[in-house]
């Protein structure tokens, strides 16, 4: 798979997308090893350097985040690694502008932030809910791609992820969360409601990837009823994206620890070795 594919280009019919790609298990685990591992490297490259990222997350109710979400949480070190999962806004956020919370999260240097659900809800669930006037989410999408645009001047790695599964599909997965107990929790009834809005919500995200797409913020539209593809695919964007024109091999040590190791251990580390005994 090439990070390229998945770039929106024009304006997507969702409706048209019927081939969903699959991988065999065996394949997934090593290559799933392979990202995590390159997303560490990556991780420890940002670590004091100006460099921060933020991973937008959208997609249908069930089409993976959170599986998404888990697998880079198994990779990375959570003292630079933040997830935010946004939810309706507090009564104090509905007083300030839609975009003041997310100012409030975004990474500092050498951070890299999810946002599970973003600032796209003003032009989603606000639009198709009504809870934004036409006026609001209609001048938003000049709003979010300026905001975004901010973001990338001041040294932001922005990658934009949406997620597509067949209505059909979500209805299998709403079904197999209400038969296991373990994950019944994550069924809502806004689950259920957003899904009796379905071609409303289908007009907004194909507006919203026409309007928002842009050269330096460009949308990835990844096709997941396969969870493993889906999964794999979206590491492998954040992989391309992040390490782009980042040097990945691992840092020298600071001299004085390799003095102090020869003091205290008695070993010697080489510049390019592992450890040895003196």
């Amino acid at each position: 798979m090439k990070t390229a594919d998945f770039v929106v280009s024009r304006r997507p019919r969702l409706s048209d997308i019927q081939h969903f790609l699959k991988v065999e298990f065996a394949d997934y685990e090593r290559r799933l090893e392979e990202l995590q591992e390159t997303l560490q490297c990556v991780q420890q490259a940002y670590l004091g350097t100006p460099h921060r990222a933020v991973i937008v997350l959208e997609g249908w109710d069930t089409a993976g985040k959170g599986g998404i979400v888990r697998r880079l949480g198994w990779a990375l070190d959570p003292r630079s690694f933040k997830v935010h999962s946004i939810s309706a806004p507090t009564e104090r956020e509905k007083a300030l502008h839609y975009l003041q919370r997310f100012w409030e999260r975004l990474p500092h240097h050498g951070q890299i932030v999810v946002f599970d659900r973003s600032w796209y809800g003003r032009v989603l669930v606000e639009r198709v809910e009504g809870f934004a006037t036409p006026a609001e989410w209609q001048r938003a999408y000049d709003e979010i791609n300026d905001f975004e645009r901010i973001l990338i001047a001041d040294d932001t790695r922005l990658i934009k992820l949406f997620l597509h599964i067949t209505a059909d599909e979500q209805l299998r997965r709403f079904r197999s969360r209400l038969t296991d107990p373990l994950k019944r929790w994550k069924l809502s009834y806004e689950d259920f409601r957003n899904r009796a809005h379905r071609q409303e919500y289908e007009a907004a995200i194909e507006d919203m990837l026409q309007k928002t797409s842009t050269r330096q913020a460009p949308w990835h539209l990844i096709p997941t009823n396969d969870k493993p593809y889906g999964r794999l695919a979206a590491l492998r964007i954040m992989a391309d994206r992040l390490s782009k024109n980042v040097a990945l091999d691992p840092r020298p040590l600071d001299p004085k620890v390799l003095e102090e190791a020869e003091r205290l251990l008695g070993i010697s580390v080489p510049t390019n070795g592992l450890p040895s005994k003196n």
